[in-house]
């Protein structure tokens, strides 16, 4: 399986302003095989031959709707829209434009059901609350709360949609802890038969995944295929993973941008299992048919169980840039780049990169505390074979500015230790919590009443 590699890890930061700007609840292991998911295939009993009595018009988009006597309005779904729009940094299509409005006026509904469920349980979010919340979330952006409130204005959202979504948010986690998290257990044997596995799986090849899943009934197959098929292409040309499988995945996982966290082989279903072992870092997949649907999954990262990993190493590396003026032409820069590339070369360590950056009017940037793994994959896998006081070739692009790193020490990553009975503990609770979640959502779906205006 071939995918074009795109910056997934990026997009993962960036969908925070889309996916929950925050509010992420701590992801559990593979989710991917919910249970519910065989609900898709259950038989309705439809007749072969039906004669439609009225029509309806698929360009027709009903933009509001009356939920449980909650109103959403056209100005609500197109200010949560827009949070959409600015992690991707605009690049939807036309044609996607309508069906992503659909899909955020389904989120917006899930959310007033939600706040609804959680009032009728006495559960009221204070305004302090999230104000608190609004100002991490700003801290976040190097913002202060005014600043990003102007900030939602300029990218055509509102800090009133950004407190909806973060009151629906904290109301359905205090919900959940007071309704479903007591009445899940998790038993001391299952964590040690975990950790027995952990053990014995050491060296194995473990991978961090996100997800996106579409139910699919067997006649409906086709359309989910095509959805989608029409996801894929959009992220593969600059969208965000993380706000669309927010948008779209119809997994547990939906919540925290479709992040399954680190998982083996063996825990995914077949299909999904082998194509992360087929992806690169960076990349996605086409659809893969799984049981109820279609999935499909970003490789965001890969390891070795309980083995120490080369790139959790902490570097110290001096930066020596160099930028062009707007307009520079590519054959205009050549001679600088290529002067720039035979000065790094004359680099004999961190010592004397200052001079040499003299030399062609480069500048330089001290940073002493990163991780190989945090930096682009192709630097990453340079970095792990550089010595100490080597540099790399010239990277970068005229506008962002063309630079070379020079390694001045590294930190080798610590040994690897037992896995936590306390994190395998939580891990598991919590995706017993999201399978019950999705129940109790559906639930309050099917017996909602709303109006569409």
């Amino acid at each position: 399986m071939k995918a074009k590699a795109n910056s997934i890890g990026r997009h993962w930061v960036m969908a925070g302003l889309a996916s929950g700007l925050v509010l992420a609840a701590a992801t559990a292991g593979a989710q991917v095989a919910d249970s519910e998911r065989g609900l898709a295939d259950a038989p309705l009993n439809l007749p072969k031959d039906l004669t439609m009595f009225g029509t309806q018009d698929p360009n027709l988009r009903k933009a509001t709707a009356i939920v449980n006597g909650t109103i959403i309005t056209d100005t609500d779904v197109s200010q949560r829209l827009a949070l959409v729009l600015a992690a991707n940094g605009g690049q939807i299509q036309a044609e996607e434009y309508e069906r992503l409005k659909l899909q955020v006026l389904r989120n917006l509904i899930d959310e007033s059901l939600q706040i609804q469920e959680a009032k009728a349980n006495e559960i009221v979010i204070q305004p302090a609350e999230i104000d608190q919340t609004i100002a991490r979330v700003a801290s976040n952006f190097k913002r202060t709360p005014k600043d990003f409130a102007q900030y939602l204005n300029q990218v055509g959202s509102s800090e009133a949609s950004m407190r909806r979504q973060i009151e629906g948010e904290l109301a359905w986690r205090r919900l959940l802890g007071r309704r479903i998290e007591p009445f899940v257990t998790v038993g001391e044997e299952e964590v040690n038969a975990v950790i027995g596995r952990l053990k014995a799986t050491k060296g194995a090849q473990e991978y961090h995944i996100g997800e996106i899943f579409l139910s699919s009934t067997s006649a409906g197959g086709g359309d989910a295929l095509a959805n989608a098929q029409r996801i894929v292409s959009q992220i593969r040309g600059g969208a965000s993973f993380a706000a669309y499988a927010r948008q779209f995945s119809e997994a547990s996982t939906a919540a925290v941008g479709g992040d399954l966290g680190w998982v083996r082989g063996e825990q995914l279903p077949e299909p999904l299992a082998k194509a992360a072992q087929q992806l690169a870092t960076g990349q996605i997949s086409d659809p893969i048919a799984i049981p109820g649907g279609y999935s499909v999954i970003a490789l965001v990262d890969k390891r070795q169980v309980l083995t120490a990993d080369p790139r959790d190493a902490l570097l110290s590396l001096k930066q020596l840039s160099i930028s062009f003026p707007a307009g520079m032409t590519q054959a205009q820069a050549s001679p600088r780049v290529a002067a720039f590339g035979e000065a790094l070369k004359k680099v004999t360590g961190c010592g004397n990169a200052e001079t040499v950056a003299a030399t062609v009017g480069a500048e330089v940037v001290e940073n002493d505390q990163i991780r190989i793994r945090d930096l682009p994959v192709p630097l990453q896998d340079m970095l792990l074979n550089l010595s100490i006081g080597q540099s790399t070739p010239p990277f970068g692009s005229l506008q962002d500015g063309v630079r070379g790193l020079v390694l001045c020490g590294r930190d080798d990553a610590p040994s690897a230790s037992d896995p936590s009975f306390e994190k395998i503990y939580a891990q598991m609770e919590e995706e017993r919590v999201g399978r019950r979640a999705r129940r109790y959502l559906r639930d309050l779906r099917r017996d909602a009443v709303v109006d569409y205006r």
